[in-house]
């Protein structure tokens, strides 16, 4: 094990896994990364399993010290990550050694970024997960987003581990985009809506409002008219439902959503999507394309099937390093230490 040392934490940065399942039933957030695609190929270009914590970044990202050496990867939203100043390649494994610095530019596309780091982060599991659920202080570091001089034990990783690095070929990257598509299947009480409604909620853009967080993105744009009323009676809400209270305004449900609510649901988002949602930030336009129960079980087949050959692709894409090269040099004043790596 070695250490981390958070010198800046970013905008908002906690420690999230798969989330916290099995216990909604008690109230409970299921909580979890926002966008499940990237930490879990995080963690295949470390070698982790699939669902290991990984540290979640929000469009301003955090300041990292290793005291040790380490394996770790970047993945999800471009915030032009870095290495002692140097620009590093995100979707590959990145060796950082004792006393580097990660950090972290302005945003270019997407939201949210994932750190992975080998043999993962050492923080208490709470009722099966280290996810961090802030509003009810529980799991993560101290159950709250990372603070500066926060220290946190991780995996360590021995000169050895990084001969050979993985990294996800470029057909398998997503892009985040500003205007965006994501499927839904209707319902469970898209009955409440007219006719209108529905048509409107399938055929209008909206735009990710600023209240827009984990828990859930409100969206503005045509009001979604109902027959009668928005009030149900409470029921479960799952992750990427679609709530429609009685202003009319839809606002999808995410990873600290509430583990029951009152107000109609239209529609879900279907689970693949739902990483393109958690991408989103303010400003951002999306629509809704329906599609039937059958097919969306056919998509996410198709999308868990996925995870396997991308595991098997990164491993035979495997990169030999076969030196390394430190340099200094200074440009306009200012001095940087660039590390070369001859690779086959």
């Amino acid at each position: 094990m070695t250490i981390m040392k958070i010198l800046k934490p970013g905008m908002y940065t906690t420690i999230q896994d798969e989330g916290r399942y099995n216990y909604q039933k008690s109230g409970m957030s299921v909580s979890g990364a926002m966008d499940q695609f990237s930490l879990k190929i995080a963690n295949i270009l470390v070698g982790n399993s699939d669902g290991e914590a990984c540290i979640e970044v929000t469009l301003m990202g955090p300041e990292i010290k290793f005291q040790g050496n380490a394996l770790i990867a970047v993945t999800g939203a471009n915030l032009v990550p870095m290495i002692n100043s140097v620009v590093v390649d995100m979707w590959c494994g990145l060796k950082v050694s004792k006393g580097d610095v990660l950090s972290f530019g302005t945003v270019k596309n997407g939201c949210r970024s994932y750190i992975s780091i080998a043999h993962g982060i050492d923080v208490p599991e709470v009722m099966g997960s280290k996810s961090t659920y802030v509003k009810g202080k529980v799991g993560g570091f101290q159950g709250r987003i990372l603070k500066a001089e926060d220290e946190i034990k991780i995996g360590g990783s021995d000169e050895s581990n990084f001969t050979n690095v993985l990294r996800l070929p470029t057909e398998f990257i997503p892009c985040y985009n500003k205007d965006n598509m994501v499927r839904v299947v209707m319902g469970p009480q898209d009955d409440y809506f007219t006719e209108v409604g529905t048509n409107t909620f399938l055929n209008c853009p909206y735009e990710v409002t600023n209240e827009a967080d984990r828990m859930g993105y409100r969206l503005s744009g045509t009001k979604i008219s109902h027959k009668v009323g928005a009030d149900i009676i409470s029921d479960g809400i799952t992750m990427g439902s679609v709530q429609v209270p009685g202003h009319g305004s839809p606002i999808i449900m995410m990873a600290d959503r509430q583990t029951t609510g009152g107000y109609t649901k239209i529609a879900t988002v279907i689970t693949p999507d739902i990483n393109i949602v958690g991408q989103l930030k303010p400003g951002d336009n999306v629509r809704f394309k329906s599609i039937g129960i059958q097919e969306a079980h056919k998509v996410y087949r198709e999308y868990m099937n996925n995870f396997h050959n991308i595991r098997e692709c990164v491993t035979k894409l495997r990169t030999t390093i076969i030196s390394t090269k430190n340099y200094k040099i200074k440009v306009n004043d200012k001095e940087f230490e660039v590390v070369v790596e001859e690779i086959k």
